[in-house]
């Protein structure tokens, strides 16, 4: 049905042929269709083609509401946001003023709504058509009164003379203003536990009670919820009668490899790496820096209860690329590469991400987790390389009184220049990345020092930004 043929009015949306359908029938009937056709269910979402996407495909089926349960930057909103796809493009509704819903122009819920197709010809209702993506509406459960999700009785409409026991005294809440659509509540835990007794109704009867008053509304809604396991499980959280009403638990979890990680970053950074100074980045600064979060989600210091988000990883490969650009700015590199020394500068984008285990015994800074987890990815990340690449031998060099000096505003064409005298076993090095160009060089020989730094076979010392590797 296009734009120009839909139906304005309730006789031609009947003579249509069109059929009333409730919410969850109607994703089940689109999901079913584009399950069958091979269309790509969720796009965007990466490392779940396994794993979460499995389960919500057979809740949907089931026609079950949905808690997402996982830590933060998991995607949980992203798929609940999702869902929408399986919605009809457009529905018809009731298109008069006076009503509070986008009610069915057939089965009409509203009093107001009911009373007008009573008292009207068919050729006299008139249709709207209500588009997809403005049926979901979605609230973090923080700070949520009854008021703002159901509704309360209101004071105005009872001082011109409205009944309380009337659906005209009421002003309605964002749950019933989402019938035949899609609501979603963020941090569920969170959520007031009056207001969680209001959803007892809705998630089972499928109707709204305000106050008490004998007003009943057969609500046609999906609704969906996150939250994190610490405080999903923690007792008294979550009102057990609410968790018994919730018909599917997905689980969501964290990137199962390193590349699906990587995979995430390239998708959700959102950086233009071309123009007038284009960045090339090397694929092992791309491995530590989501190994960096990987290890984050290993440390002791950290609270793992918090989880790490996949918006660490972003924010920090956005803020090194950021790095080189602006290396590449100040000394006219084109490309700009990123480099270890780029590292230096993700503090910014770190610090206040890491929830620090203040339990432990051992107590570090949160500067301090991060230079210790960043020095242990770049640690793993390399001894993959050593093995391949035979980079070990790299170190005997050092003994023979070598020292070489780098830094995030050192121009690439200086690394070439301070290794013409060293011996040819430094070409392995330029393995892990095959080049000739000297900012890609650059970053090869950067990578190899801290590596062996990482293993113990070069010493260190930094001065102003700059760092000399040199023998033990």
């Amino acid at each position: 049905m296009t734009s120009t043929n839909r139906p304005t009015n309730l006789k031609a949306l009947r003579d249509s042929g069109w059929q009333s359908r409730s919410v969850k029938r109607e994703v089940h009937d689109n999901f079913l269709r584009m399950l069958a056709s091979g269309e790509e269910l969720f796009p965007g979402i990466v490392g779940y083609d396994d794993t979460v996407i499995p389960e919500i495909n057979l809740a949907l089926l089931a026609g079950h509401d949905l808690l997402f349960l996982g830590e933060k930057g998991q995607a949980k909103t992203r798929l609940m946001r999702g869902l929408v796809r399986f919605l009809d493009e457009f529905i018809p509704y009731l298109d008069i003023p006076q009503t509070p819903f986008h009610d069915d122009p057939c089965h009409p819920i509203s009093s107001v709504g009911r009373q007008f197709v009573a008292e009207h010809r068919e050729e006299d209702v008139p249709i709207g058509w209500w588009h997809r993506d403005e049926r979901y509406a979605e609230r973090l459960a923080p700070g949520t009164k009854f008021a703002d999700v159901i509704g309360e009785i209101d004071p105005a409409k009872l001082a011109v003379g409205e009944s309380m026991s009337t659906e005209q005294a009421l002003h309605f809440g964002l749950i019933p203003r989402m019938h035949r659509g899609i609501f979603a509540v963020n941090e569920l835990p969170e959520l007031d536990e009056l207001v969680q007794v209001g959803l007892f109704n809705i998630l089972e009867e499928r109707d709204v009670q305000i106050r008490g008053y004998p007003i009943r509304f057969d609500l046609d809604l999906m609704l969906l919820f996150s939250a994190n396991p610490a405080t999903f499980n923690r007792s008294g959280k979550v009102i057990p009668q609410l968790k018994d009403r919730i018909g599917s638990v997905v689980h969501t979890h964290y990137p199962r490899s390193r590349d699906v990680g990587i995979e995430i970053i390239e998708q959700e950074a959102g950086l233009d790496l071309g123009g007038p100074y284009p960045v090339a980045v090397p694929y092992f600064m791309k491995e530590i820096i989501e190994e960096i979060t990987v290890q984050a989600r290993k440390s002791k210091y950290v609270d793992q209860q918090s989880g790490i988000s996949a918006r660490f990883s972003i924010a920090n490969y956005r803020t090194m690329v950021s790095s080189a650009r602006q290396r590449g700015v100040l000394l006219n590199e084109r490309p700009s590469v990123p480099r270890i020394s780029d590292l230096g500068r993700i503090y910014s984008s770190s610090l206040g991400k890491l929830e620090l285990d203040l339990m432990g015994s051992h107590q570090m800074t949160e500067r301090q987790v991060l230079d210790a987890v960043t020095a242990e990815a770049i640690r793993v990340v390399f001894e993959q390389y050593v093995d391949e690449h035979g980079l070990a031998q790299i170190s005997e060099i050092f003994s023979k009184g070598v020292k070489i000096e780098v830094g995030d505003l050192l121009p690439s064409r200086q690394y070439a220049d301070r290794l013409k005298r060293v011996p040819p076993v430094w070409d392995k090095a330029f393995e892990v990345n095959a080049s000739e160009d000297v900012a890609v060089r650059a970053s090869c020989v950067e990578f190899v020092l801290a590596g062996l730094y990482s293993m113990d076979l070069v010493s260190r010392a930094q001065h102003h930004g700059r760092i000399t590797y040199e023998v033990q």
